[in-house]
């Protein structure tokens, strides 16, 4: 705890709680140059005089902290209580109704994953919440009731919690992202889960890889003839394992059984070549290329998987204590050495300088900024902030000078690096069309190009659906999803999920109520996978975000299908792949011949 004497700023006093909370697009309001913003602290007294700023640092799950706030303010009686909240938090802190969060952003790709930056966030700090008995935030909640019992008024200081989420995802780079959020997903989930969905997230992208380049390396005929009765043993076994488990079994029970002794079923069937004369007799070869390709894609991911994930469960029970150990290491006299954002970030700056100073700096210097202003108004103010925090605020008190424009810390920020997402988007959208254009110039019949369209739509259309229906979309929804997926798997700006998730939330409402529900199910270890994932799905947070990824997921595999089976297969009907090349390079040239004739005028 230190008090820091008055300086200069000229910066206005923030808002107290309660009123509205000013505009951050707006410098003076937000706490830059300029009136006081309405609802300031107080009245301020002559020019000439300032007052002061004691900081207290605590944890934000720390008794300790609770009983240090409290003696503080009861001991010092300053004017004003700033405490490190924004308005949407401190009205959620007062049981008020949870805002519904705005659909149009949440469906947009970098939004969703601020979420989930934010939900894992906000699930650890509710792990270390329950596991010292003190619910987060406490340290806060104390300062606002002893001030209000005493006649203070309280300021809240901090930036908005959407601003500081927004602008540290943007200040990450891609790998940055990647690192993050698998780092949060191996901390958060089972290493053996985390394995498996890997795993066959690589075992989809693999097997058209297989089916393209797997006759270079030794993938025979014969072979995807085999792994397919392989994959269709698998399939049968497990239904029928399924529906004869409905009698004495449990959803888990039945989930484990069938997919053991699937799996088990069609490795035998693979290896002995149980059902390739079946196979080679009532199945085509392009059927055969497709599934025999993908189930041998998905078997060695999820073999990689598997064996990644035991590996690291291994490593890590034989590699000793971490440096800062987990949620069940953490004693009390950690958690007020530094507040759990804070402790977080600090790792996060080793890799992403760019995300803590977003998640950390810049707050330091927002809420210096408006403790600034509270000062030089006059008034005596007791700052409740997280402990990591208190360092680099007491650092700007002692020297305002150093503070950075409020413009700076406000506002969106936009992402850093060449856009190449929209790229990679634009040159798919441009080598679509081209592709097509290019056929008809060189005279190819109007009926296969129908055919090959009509092919495109049909796979992204039914794949799309499909990973929707998994996820638990309406019928409607996934059949919206399904109908724009052509268009949308060639247009960077636009995504089926988006119009899965529109029709979809016309029987959701959603809030930031639904993260407090999601973080109370991850933490109830009576649950079993099956029953977690059921429940949260029927959190509608949770299942329009499921809804919107699973049915873009549909949609990209869908395109790579497309690409690696069905063109080559079609292309059989206009004399095959080297033939194709042949008239697109045909069409090129009458195209540049049309563009010549065009310009010249016919000469």
């Amino acid at each position: 705890m230190t008090e820091t004497p008055g300086g200069s700023d000229g910066a206005s006093p923030p808002p107290t709680a309660g009123d509205s909370a000013p505009t951050e697009s707006d410098p003076a309001a937000a706490g830059g140059e300029g009136t006081p913003a309405s609802g300031a602290v107080g009245a301020p007294p002559d020019d000439d005089e300032s007052g002061s700023v004691t900081v207290v640092g605590t944890a934000h799950v720390s008794e300790r902290s609770v009983d240090e706030v409290e003696e503080t303010i009861e001991r010092e009686r300053p004017d004003v209580v700033a405490v490190e909240l924004d308005e949407g938090r401190y009205r959620q802190m007062n049981g008020e109704s949870p805002d519904d969060l705005d659909a149009g952003d949440l469906l947009r790709g970098n939004t969703v994953f601020q979420f989930l930056a934010y939900w894992m966030l906000s699930y650890v700090q509710t792990q270390l919440g329950d596991r010292f008995d003190i619910e987060p935030g406490a340290d806060m909640r104390a300062a606002i009731d002893v001030a209000e019992g005493l006649g203070i008024d309280v300021a809240l200081v901090d930036r908005d919690i959407q601003t500081t989420i927004q602008r540290f995802w943007a200040r990450m780079s891609v790998t940055e992202k990647l690192r993050m959020v698998g780092g949060l997903a191996f901390g958060v989930t089972d290493s053996r889960v985390v394995g498996v969905l890997v795993g066959l997230f690589v075992g989809i992208l693999a097997g058209p890889v297989i089916g393209l380049f797997g006759g270079s390396v030794g993938v025979t005929d014969a072979m995807l003839t085999s792994v397919t009765g392989g994959v269709l043993a698998a399939v049968a076994v497990a239904i029928a394992v399924d529906q004869v488990g409905k009698v004495a079994l449990s959803p888990d029970g039945r989930l484990y059984a069938a997919a053991i002794l699937g799996v088990a079923s069609g490795i035998t069937a693979a290896a002995v070549g149980a059902l390739d004369g079946i196979v080679a007799t009532y199945l085509g070869g392009f059927t055969v290329r497709a599934v025999g390709s993908l189930g041998l894609g998905i078997s060695l991911g999820l073999t990689l998987g598997v064996l990644a994930s035991l590996a690291m469960s291994v490593l890590g029970r034989g590699a000793g204590e971490p440096e800062h150990g987990g949620i069940e290491e953490l004693g009390m006299e950690d958690l007020t050495d530094t507040d759990v954002v804070t402790m977080m970030m600090e790792e996060f700056r080793q890799f992403s300088p760019g995300g803590a100073e977003a998640l950390i700096d810049e707050r330091d210097a927002f809420i210096a900024h408006r403790l600034v202003a509270l000062r030089e108004a006059g008034h005596d103010v007791v700052a409740v902030v997280g402990a990591g925090h208190r360092a680099g605020i007491e650092g700007y008190l002692a020297d305002p000078a150093s503070l950075p424009p409020m413009e700076s810390l406000v506002g969106k920020e936009r992402g850093r690096g060449l856009p190449w997402k929209k790229a990679i988007g634009y040159a798919i959208t441009v080598g679509f069309v081209g592709f097509f254009v290019l056929l008809a110039l060189a005279g190819v019949e109007n009926a296969f190009l129908f055919r090959l369209f009509g092919a495109w739509f049909l796979i992204n259309g039914a794949f799309a659906f499909a990973f929707a229906k998994v996820a638990g979309a309406r019928w409607t929804s996934a059949g919206v999803g399904g109908a724009v997926a052509w268009m949308t798997s060639i247009n960077p700006v636009l995504a089926p999920g988006w119009f899965t998730g529109y029709v979809e939330l016309r029987s959701l409402t959603v809030n930031v109520g639904d993260i407090g529900r999601l973080n109370e199910l991850l933490s109830d270890e009576t649950l079993s996978p099956s029953a977690l994932v059921s429940s949260m799905l029927d959190v509608p947070l949770f299942k329009l975000i499921v809804v919107v990824a699973m049915t873009n997921i549909g949609s990209i595999v869908a395109s790579f299908l497309f690409a690696v089976y069905v063109i080559p297969a079609m292309f059989g009907d206009v004399g095959g792949v080297d033939e194709v090349g042949r008239l697109m390079i045909e069409g090129a040239r009458t195209g540049a011949e049309l563009v010549r004739s065009a310009v010249t005028g016919g000469r």
